[in-house]
């Protein structure tokens, strides 16, 4: 959809992914050139086992033009991680990222009772820096950061940056009787 008209952000609808969008899922993240690009397969798994925690913005014809996936962990099952977002490059630079990650956070605070979110930054992706401190900063939350994995702890031997852990909490002003 690199050609396409860009969207403007009101006439988008955001939705729960489906195993019918796996396939656009993983073209959007493979054409962002910036994402850890994981398997056909696991995407279109992602789309069956986590679309409740999971979020993916459509255009006007029901086309994924962004998506972020997402789970709530085992060991803390009242916090989110974000996996990956992405947003088609037509329609970057106008918020969308921030409406999906505002949106999934509401949903699932609601449904799941979750008070945190985490995700991995490497050092650099100013984009996502952005995005998440400006989540914590509209949400009046706090930030953690500490390395999660280090650039030795990536098994395939190709150069990998180390993945910084960002902690976002506590949730507390994040309910559905208020406007995000």
């Amino acid at each position: 959809m690199t050609t396409a008209q860009a969207v403007p952000i009101q006439k988008l609808r955001l939705d729960s992914p489906g195993v019918k969008d796996g396939a656009a899922l993983w073209r959007i993240a493979r054409d962002s050139k910036t994402l850890d690009l994981n398997s056909s397969y696991s995407y279109l798994l992602w789309c069956r086992d986590f679309s409740g925690t999971s979020v993916v913005a459509r255009d006007e014809q029901g086309e994924p033009i962004g998506f972020i996936t997402a789970y709530i962990r085992p060991e803390r099952p009242r916090t989110l991680l974000v996996w990956q977002v992405a947003v088609d490059a037509a329609h970057r630079g106008r918020g969308l990222a921030a409406t999906l990650l505002d949106g999934l956070v509401r949903r699932v605070v609601d449904v799941y009772d979750v008070t945190s979110v985490e995700t991995t930054i490497t050092p650099g992706n100013t984009a996502s820096e952005r995005l998440f401190t400006s989540f914590a900063e509209r949400h009046g939350a706090g930030v953690e950061r500490e390395v999660l994995f280090s650039a030795e702890e990536f098994p395939d031997g190709s150069a990998h940056d180390p993945e910084v852990l960002y902690r976002i909490s506590p949730l507390t002003t994040l309910t559905t009787k208020e406007s995000l």
